[in-house]
């Protein structure tokens, strides 16, 4: 398996989907994907082509090179390619111009999980969701209302754990927690509550649900 070996191939894979990691080429680009194991056509009409899991590393590694050296001139705020809210950022949420990208991010996974679960199932978490489990869970949350935190307001924080298929979810008071508990499992995820042992701090440990 090779990467891209043309700026055209390149820039298929950088225009994916940020979220569903569908494609849009020509054929040839996208047979040429194919042969290198970056992408794939879905079995099932409309055939569409999507990033495999190299594919999606090879454009990761790509926007964290661009991270490490922005070009000049770039906005503070990023590239305009849509990321979810992990909770934390320094930049102020964008009202409604953001809700819209959200709900569309979010309309886009819903999509995702249809083409890529083997019975279709929106209800259920995808591979990609697996692959992606911050980004993923702060993407149900947002799209479900909930506010991550910010320089504006206190919200959700969701951060990696070193359990497997986990993350942990903080919140500024229980009310927040279990209101996130129940949007992640509208969403498909599900989660408990916990105590941390040294700060006695309290949050949720959320997992994508197989069944």
């Amino acid at each position: 398996m090779t990467g891209p070996s043309t700026a055209a191939q390149r820039r298929v894979i950088d225009a994916a989907d940020p979220v569903t990691g569908r494609l849009r080429g020509t054929e040839a680009q996208l047979a040429a994907l194919v042969k290198r194991g970056l992408a794939f056509r879905h079995p099932r009409p409309p055939h569409d082509h999507f990033l495999t899991p190299a594919g999606h590393r090879i454009r990761e590694e790509e926007e964290a090179e661009e991270e490490k050296s922005p070009p000049a001139g770039e906005a503070a705020a990023g590239t305009g390619v849509f990321s979810a809210r992990v909770g934390g950022e320094e930049e102020p949420y964008d009202g409604p111009g953001r809700v819209r990208e959200v709900h569309s991010a979010w309309q886009g996974l819903l999509e995702l999980r249809r083409m890529t679960n083997p019975d279709g199932a929106v209800e259920r978490p995808c591979g990609w969701e697996r692959a992606h489990l911050v980004r993923a869970a702060a993407l149900a949350l947002e799209a479900a209302g909930q506010r991550p935190a910010g320089p504006d307001a206190d919200g959700y924080r969701v951060r990696a754990t070193p359990q497997p298929e986990a993350v942990a979810v903080y919140g500024p008071d229980g009310a927040a927690l279990r209101a996130c508990a129940a949007a992640l499992d509208r969403a498909g995820w599900q989660a408990g509550e916990y105590t941390e042992p040294r700060t006695r701090a309290r949050y949720l440990l959320a997992s994508p649900r197989r069944v």
